[in-house]
């Protein structure tokens, strides 16, 4: 089993001890509505109005309302990364299933084997017990992404496309999803300047250096947080001042702040993530959102909601790419503003990389940006 290594998840897990949290485990009646449905709620920190990952596991839980409008649904924002455990302790005994979009939620691994009534759909980490190690239980089914694919494509449009020859990635936190679309990005430039002759240098702030959870410094940009605006346009203007001029952001509601920078300057460009970010990026009459590098939360969130409700759920950890359609970036017309030559080249990646010919770098896969199978 992986064992976690960061001092972040350890403090988590220590929560899971501490006399706060001794009420997680609660025996009560069963959590489902008066009308038979299911009781669904999400627990986010950016809350679900992120525009981003918050917002797009949201909307998978409603598009399963849709479908079963029997179902009770609640979204629950915990801003504080410290508490998310002890939130999630509070409220299990209320709802059927939890949605928990996030790293920070790994240590609830142990929470969960304490009520095995309830049911959690666990995205962008694996569950892990109270001593860090990485479980797999039948109560949750835990969905990753290889999101350093999706990263890939965003670096090779950011490459291709910048004028000045100055990119950047901004991240949020240092969570392996996050690192995964930084390592990405910056394989993706390097693939499109050594594969199609793009000229594209990497912008990065020393001050805002990333540490991911083995507490390796990984450079790149970011913010601490995923609710800091305000420091995301620092990095933003920053970034821009210093010539870069396409941005890949990668930090929930935090980039909001990057979107506000590059709106401010001129002729700057950046790259969504997660979703489809087009309408986030009108400045006035134009639009400078060049592409989103996505995964598909939603549908995945759907269909085990569904699963739980048809008896159908099977607990696992899972992890998604381009081979299930869960990883990619947005080519379609009026959602991009994507040359035909850069959306040709990135055909090309795209198939290359589905194949299995192409395996850009990740947090955890042994491969650095300048040296992958592929490149």
């Amino acid at each position: 089993m992986k064992k976690l290594r960061t001092a972040g998840v350890l403090a988590f897990i220590a929560l899971l001890a501490s006399p706060v949290f001794a009420g997680g485990k609660k025996d009560a009646a069963p959590a489902s509505g008066a009308k038979g449905g299911l009781k669904v709620a999400i627990l986010t920190t950016s809350g679900v109005d992120d525009g981003s990952f918050g917002q797009d596991c949201w909307n998978g839980i409603l598009e399963f309302k849709r479908i079963n409008p029997e179902a009770e649904i609640t979204s629950i924002k915990e801003p504080d990364m410290a508490k998310v455990v002890t939130a999630v302790g509070d409220v299990i005994a209320d709802y059927d299933v939890l949605v928990l979009p996030g790293f920070q939620f790994s240590p609830v691994g142990a929470v969960l084997q304490d009520n095995p009534d309830r049911k959690v759909i666990l995205v962008d980490t694996a569950p892990a017990d109270a001593e860090g190690n990485t479980i797999e239980l039948d109560n949750i089914y835990s969905m990753q992404f290889h999101e350093e694919e999706s990263g890939f494509f965003a670096g090779i449009a950011a490459a291709l496309e910048t004028k000045a020859g100055k990119v950047a990635v901004v991240g949020g936190m240092a969570f392996p999803s996050v690192v995964n679309y930084h390592f990405g990005f910056n394989s993706g430039v390097a693939y499109a300047n050594k594969r199609y002759g793009a000229k594209a240098q990497l912008v990065e702030l020393p001050s805002y250096a990333g540490t991911d959870v083995t507490g390796k410094v990984i450079g790149g940009n970011y913010v601490g947080g995923f609710a800091d605006e305000a420091t995301g346009k620092v990095i933003g203007q920053a970034l821009i001042n210093q010539g870069a001029d396409v941005l890949f952001v990668a930090a929930g509601a935090s980039g909001n702040g990057v979107f506000t920078a590059a709106k401010e300057a001129n002729n700057v460009y950046i790259i969504g993530v997660d979703v489809d970010q087009y309408d986030d990026g009108f400045k006035g009459n134009e639009n400078i959102m060049l592409t989103s590098a996505v995964k598909v939360t939603h549908i995945n969130v759907t269909r085990q909601l569904q699963a739980i409700k048809d008896g159908t759920f099977k607990g696992r950890n899972v992890v998604l790419g381009a081979d299930t359609d869960s990883t990619g970036y947005v080519s379609a017309e009026g959602r991009s503003r994507l040359s035909a030559n850069t959306r040709e080249r990135l055909k090309e990646a795209y198939d290359l990389l589905r194949a299995g010919k192409i395996v850009p770098a990740a947090n955890f896969n042994g491969h650095t940006p300048d040296n992958f199978p592929g490149l």
